[in-house]
């Protein structure tokens, strides 16, 4: 199985680099962590969750700058095509391959109104996704709360890696991470969307003996800027 490399970027962006490259939520300006300029970035995709500013982020501008392709829900698609970049729209239990990667997109409970917009479109319903990439299964949460339907992702998909907020008030605390952990049971969890903000601020350490006192998964707090490899 061949190796794949993943760089937080903080709060939820992750760089994916196999054979080709991954963005997911590119929330760079404006986010006090990131460890890189927008024009750092040189994606062959882009996969947006949602569209709040914080996800949506530089999406746009890094796809006018390098023509990479941009996969998020219709609603969001077709906001950014109605900025001259192309987008393609995809729904949840939907998958794609893109340039070998496949991306199904998961449901997510939150909300996806599209701040950039001044509200004047409609941002479909928030997700998540599994991506799969050199043999590997991942699953980006999104923002999202716990769902039961977890286990279910679970069962489809079998992520060896899973990315999971806990930054609570927009999305699960500690207290409901770690239940979505029991119910994904996931080789390694890397811990996302907490402290950019303050409203956000959590302490990943709590998390990590929460989830190692319940089940084997293996937690990895991750500082921005910084990679592992699967």
């Amino acid at each position: 199985m061949a190796g794949v490399k993943i760089t937080w970027l903080g709060h939820s962006a992750f760089l994916f680099e196999a054979e080709k490259k991954l963005l997911i939520d590119p929330f760079i300006s404006g986010n006090p962590l990131a460890p890189c300029s927008p024009e750092e970035l040189n994606p062959d995709i882009i996969a947006v969750t949602h569209g709040h500013r914080d996800h949506l982020g530089d999406t746009i501008e890094i796809g006018k700058r390098t023509g990479c392709r941009i996969i998020t829900i219709h609603e969001v698609a077709n906001y950014i095509k109605s900025k001259g970049v192309f987008a393609e729209g995809m729904g949840k239990g939907g998958t794609v391959n893109v340039e070998g990667i496949k991306l199904t997109m998961t449901d997510a409970l939150h909300s996806s109104s599209i701040d950039a917009s001044g509200f004047s479109f409609d941002g479909g319903s928030p997700a998540g996704f599994i991506i799969r990439i050199n043999g590997h299964s991942i699953y980006h949460a999104g923002d999202t709360g716990i769902f039961g339907d977890m286990q279910l992702i679970s069962e489809l998909y079998e992520p060896e890696l899973a990315l999971l907020p806990i930054g609570d008030k927009f999305t699960m605390g500690i207290k409901e991470a770690t239940k979505a952990v029991e119910l994904i049971r996931p080789r390694i969890v890397i811990p996302m969307h907490y402290s950019t903000f303050d409203v956000i601020k959590q302490d990943p350490e709590e998390f990590k003996r929460a989830v190692e006192a319940k089940v084997d998964t293996k937690i990895i707090i991750m500082k921005p800027g910084e990679s592992i490899k699967l």
